[in-house]
């Protein structure tokens, strides 16, 4: 076949004002759509492509996560995400995104093992944490002192070496609950707690949330299942914005510590991490169940700037797979501690509506994973501040087996998306006496 001619696997784009055209490759994954290669598309064509968001844009080559947003599928390296969510603890999908496969029991000791052992945290932090004012939103202390790791911990930044990278992906893991519960605490006037050795991944997150020293806290099972359950499914979802950051910076060669706190920052955003914060700020606006119609009203109509937050997904164009899962827990949440509220009785009633109503159904607004888990983390006491920083606690596991994922990949280069310039063309410079 000449070099020029087309294949099955390939595509050919024609320049209708010249009339030439280019034969691009068509490359699969192992499920999914096919994709163009167009990187020489500019060497033969003198174009490039335009796509603000890269919503058509593939960037990388991953085995992490698929998703099927038309299937309402998610796949954890094979797993789906329902069976790892109800069978697995987070460190065990932890360790399932860093090495490719489900640990053996003696993989799991020893990577539990690791992870608790890296739980605390440089003491020099605690004093660092605390030049913050103390009404610091919980994200910026978080973004501060997860990018200021790289000074404390110095010893695993050489990005080339295999075993300082492991090293700072466990870090990372161990030491983002810590952190995120000193920025808690600190917003509350309340003394930091150590981790402890003896509770798993998110019991450990929650006694050191909310144990005080003036008495004994007990993790409630069903508390602990769903903080479990929550950081599962907000592990790793393909590449969203703050994942697509973190390799963008990790692109450049910055380390471990820098990337993940990019990716802090850019999850931080009230469209990407916010989303279940704002599902309880709609909730305030509502107000109470009989406003209900009211707000459905303003929903419907395309001219009024109201916008129902945690009903339907930009991906998934079905039933969000995540929500399925944390429905059940939320319920089990909400009535083990029998809390009379009336915000998560209106969200409760406004879940009933999503589920029944014909408008809800047509546009397919089912109630997704922000909407549940929003609900759940206020029922456990967590400020709507706090709920971005456990995002980010769960989202970390997910930023980091990305980063080795990139760092390891021969083809990898460093990002340099294009832009089409829309600005002055040449012009000649004037003296300011002139202009």
């Amino acid at each position: 076949m000449a070099e020029n001619s087309p294949s099955e696997k390939s595509v050919t784009v024609t320049d209708n004002a010249s009339g030439k055209s280019t034969i691009l490759p068509v490359t699969s994954g192992t499920i999914g759509p096919g994709v163009i290669d167009i990187r020489k598309l500019y060497a033969e064509t003198g174009m490039f492509t335009y796509d603000p968001g890269y919503g058509a844009t593939g960037s990388c080559v991953s085995g992490l996560t698929y998703i099927d947003g038309d299937e309402g599928v998610l796949l954890h390296r094979g797993y789906a995400i329902e069976d790892l969510a109800e069978k697995a603890d987070f460190l065990e999908l932890a360790y399932l995104l860093l090495e490719g496969e489900l640990p053996k029991p003696d993989e799991k000791e020893a990577f539990d093992t690791a992870i608790t052992r890296h739980t605390m945290v440089h003491e020099q932090l605690s004093i660092f944490l605390r030049g913050f004012r103390r009404d610091a939103h919980p994200m910026a202390i978080l973004c501060g002192v997860t990018g200021a790791l790289s000074a404390f911990y110095h010893d695993s930044t050489d990005i080339h070496d295999p075993l300082q990278r492991m090293i700072a992906s466990r870090r990372l893991i161990a030491k983002m609950p810590t952190l995120a519960s000193m920025a808690y605490k600190y917003s509350l006037g309340q003394p930091f707690n150590y981790p402890r050795n003896n509770l798993k991944y998110a019991e450990n997150f929650l006694h050191m949330c909310f144990a005080v020293p003036a008495e004994d806290y007990h993790v409630d099972p069903i508390l602990a299942d769903a903080m479990n359950k929550i950081f599962i499914l907000h592990a790793d979802h393909e590449q969203n914005a703050s994942t697509s950051t973190v390799r963008l910076a990790g692109s450049s060669g910055a380390n471990p510590f820098a990337c993940i706190a990019a990716g802090i920052a850019s999850l931080w955003g009230p469209a990407h991490g916010g989303a279940n914060e704002a599902v309880l700020n709609m909730l305030n606006q509502i107000g109470h169940k009989k406003n209900i119609p009211e707000f459905i009203n303003k929903a419907r109509d395309k001219d009024d700037p109201f916008r129902l937050f945690g009903f339907g997904h930009r991906v998934y164009k079905n039933f969000d797979p995540r929500a399925k899962v944390l429905r059940n827990a939320c319920h089990h949440v909400l009535g083990k501690l029998g809390i009379n509220d009336p915000l998560l009785e209106l969200a409760m009633e406004l879940e009933e509506l999503a589920v029944n109503d014909s408008y809800f159904i047509e546009k397919k607004l089912y109630p997704n994973v922000d909407f549940y888990s929003g609900i759940i983390l206020k029922a456990m006491g967590f400020p709507t501040s706090m709920f971005t920083v456990l995002f980010a606690v769960a989202r970390t596991t997910g930023w980091i087996a990305q980063w080795n994922e990139m760092i390891t990949d021969p083809t990898q280069r460093i990002g340099r998306p294009r832009q089409l310039y829309t600005g002055p063309t040449e012009r000649p410079y004037k003296d300011l006496q002139s202009r």
